[in-house]
């Protein structure tokens, strides 16, 4: 027996639907990226405006030279949108953030998890989704750390 598409929506509790008209924007590309790593990429002629759809999740920089680097922020994806002038939509990328698996370890111990990166000696790792005490913890070691680059000190 064949379900309407609206019979689906209604049994999900969906009242409304919108329906975007308009031109399509192909999506030209996807980046997987590491969190805290870089990724460069050739941007079309004539780029004014970049567009980082979630930017908690990546970051992206523009540079004289036509290139876009991509910054991992969190886990997560998102998109990045490069438009001209006129504000056309030039092209349109989808951007995974992912952990690096070849250097992070994870510790699991019942329902608390811990993170170390391990380049090769392995050292706390700032995670989201590590316990939160843990994650506490390394954040406030690496904000007393910068605060000896600065001269702040550790307090």
């Amino acid at each position: 027996m064949a379900t309407s598409f609206a019979a689906h929506l209604r049994a999900l509790g969906v009242s409304s639907v919108l329906i975007l008209t308009g031109p399509a924007v192909a999506v030209e590309a996807t980046i997987n990226v590491a969190v805290d790593h870089a990724s460069v990429v050739r941007a079309p002629d004539n780029v004014a405006t970049v567009i980082v759809g979630n930017p908690m999740i990546a970051d992206a920089t523009t540079q004289k030279n036509g290139v876009v680097v991509i910054t991992g922020k969190t886990f997560g994806s998102t998109n990045v949108m490069l438009l001209d002038g006129a504000g056309a939509v030039l092209s349109e990328t989808i951007v995974n953030v992912r952990r690096a698996p070849e250097t992070t370890l994870v510790v699991q111990r019942g329902n608390t998890r811990e993170s170390f990166s391990c380049t090769p000696r392995c050292d706390p790792l700032l995670t989201i989704g590590d316990e939160k005490e843990i994650f506490k913890d390394t954040a406030n070691q690496i904000a007393q750390r910068g605060g000896l680059s600065t001269g702040k000190g550790v307090e």
